[in-house]
């Protein structure tokens, strides 16, 4: 694989990763425009463990909260880090039952069509634009009570279905349920620690026990370019989101998906 090919890769994927644009999408895109080869399941668990690191290394506080509230959870001990933790895992549970589905039938490739993207870009992203209007801004993640983590981890399966964007669909459902933007993507975000390490754990068991043993070179760098390139999206995300709201983000959807069908359709 060439040094362009990965540096478009992850880039691609660590800008793209926490912000609702879809980087399943993007990245399924990318073959699709480019016609180059497909970049394999290494190269997409490299490109993803580099926006885990990213986003654990932005949210640190958050992350050893919800660490320590796992390992007090244990111990019976109710506190804000356990109900962090209890919610992170109540989220999480609906995308891996969904997920195992997909595997054990066999449906990961039905839906990675430019047909499919460009109907669930412009679809979630006008869904998302809805939802930041009429949604109230008055709650916060501490506030978070376990029925709302179901609820946003039930939106999250829609997220199979490249284009959706696993961090729209959750901030979707969070401004939905009156969290305040910056705290809607604060959660979907760290949602993502546990939803990565789940989806990414048995490839990459797969990957370590092969003949070769070892992730390559190629994945390696994938990894550190997504990281660098995730932590700089997160930044200025986040920033963002002090002031501003949704918009733009709904009009790239909008643009890129109505230019997606008019690609296919004619």
């Amino acid at each position: 694989m060439s040094p362009l090919h990965i540096a478009i890769l992850a880039s691609v994927q660590g800008i793209t990763e926490f912000l609702p644009i879809s980087s399943s999408g993007h990245l399924a895109l990318v073959p699709i425009l480019t016609s180059w080869h497909d970049q394999g399941l290494e190269i997409d668990i490299a490109v993803h463990v580099g926006t885990l690191g990213a986003v654990v290394c932005y949210f640190w506080r958050d992350s050893w909260s919800a660490l320590r509230g796992l390992i007090r959870l244990f111990g019976g001990r109710s506190s804000a880090d356990t109900r962090l933790a209890a919610n992170l895992i109540i989220a999480t549970i609906p995308i891996i039952g969904a997920g195992a589905g997909v595997i054990y039938f066999d449906m990961t490739g039905l839906w990675r069509s430019a047909e499919v993207i460009g109907w669930s870009m412009l679809g979630f992203g006008i869904l998302l634009f809805i939802a930041d209007r009429i949604g109230m801004t008055a709650r916060r993640v501490e506030q978070m009570q376990m029925g709302a983590a179901l609820a946003i981890g039930i939106a999250q399966i829609a997220a199979l279905i490249p284009g959706t964007s696993r961090s729209g669909i959750t901030i979707t459902a969070a401004r939905l349920l009156g969290f305040e933007r910056g705290e809607s993507a604060r959660f979907s975000m760290l949602l993502s620690i546990p939803t990565i390490l789940a989806a990414g754990s048995i490839s990459v068991y797969g990957i370590m026990t092969s003949p070769s043993g070892t992730l390559s070179s190629d994945a390696v760098v994938a990894a550190a370019c997504a990281l660098a390139a995730a932590l700089l999206a997160i930044s200025l995300f986040m920033a963002w989101l002090r002031h501003q709201n949704f918009t733009p983000f709904v009009v790239y959807r909008i643009l890129l998906g109505a230019g997606l069908l008019y690609w296919v359709y004619s």
